[in-house]
């Protein structure tokens, strides 16, 4: 058991793991990755340097999924991002269920500070609700809303009818709306601009509580026993 020092805020990561988050318009050291093995190297570092935060990972496509439930283990939540799969969620872009789940957790929160990423590489093109009346919603509850247009091109700047573009329009109107930040993602090196921007913009300077966070040790004293047993076993006589 350690105490952490807390920030007071609630902060969920809602990522689009949609079907054209597979392409390999991304570098990363030199290499070509997927535009998911960018978020993930970025995102978990991002993650690891939340301490003191209550984290959640809201995953979606055509639906949307806690892939952690609020924590202070952020850890758990930065292997969460690093192990993220596309299809899990669906194929599609479900936007409004992706941070529609993220409220609905948080309104059951007391927490001073309550803050949604959001990010996402394309379309709405799934469920009933619009993705404007739920940033509405945002704004009613209090919660900011950053938002991250992932991809080389955008539903302004592409031709008619290309596919792999993101919506920055609306994600634009959706942190507008709810009071947060906007920005746009081209490259791994425009991410990690942005994830160092969102730390300087949610600091997580503590107020000076304390939480307590419970991690298990006893493996280790347990697997040394364990070898000592098998350690005296071999050495008595036949």
């Amino acid at each position: 058991m350690s105490a952490l020092k807390v920030s007071g805020r609630d902060l969920a990561i809602a990522l689009d793991l949609s079907g054209s988050m597979v392409r390999d318009d991304f570098d990363l050291d030199g290499r070509q990755v997927t535009r998911l093995e960018a978020v993930q190297t970025v995102g978990a570092e991002f993650a690891r340097r939340r301490g003191g935060d209550r984290l959640a990972l809201i995953v979606f496509g055509s639906e949307a999924y806690y892939a952690t439930p609020f924590t202070f283990d952020i850890e758990a939540v930065a292997q969460e991002i690093e192990t993220s799969v596309i299809g899990i969620s669906g194929r599609a872009t479900n936007i409004s269920d992706g941070l529609g789940l993220a409220l609905k957790r948080m309104a059951e929160s007391a927490a001073a500070s309550k803050v949604v990423i959001l990010l996402s590489d394309g379309v709405n093109n799934a469920g009933a609700t619009k993705p404007l009346g739920v940033a509405e919603l945002a704004a009613r509850m209090g919660v900011r809303v950053h938002t991250i247009a992932l991809g080389p091109k955008d539903l302004e700047s592409a031709e008619e009818g290309e596919r792999g573009v993101v919506d920055a329009r609306t994600l634009r109107a959706i942190a507008e709306v709810s009071g947060g930040e906007s920005f746009r993602v081209r490259t791994t090196e425009d991410l990690q601009q942005v994830a160092d921007a969102l730390d300087r913009l949610e600091a997580n300077d503590s107020d000076g509580l304390a939480a307590e966070v419970y991690r298990d040790y006893w493996p280790w004293p347990a697997a040394a026993a364990a070898l000592l047993c098998l350690f005296v076993i071999a050495r008595e006589p036949a």
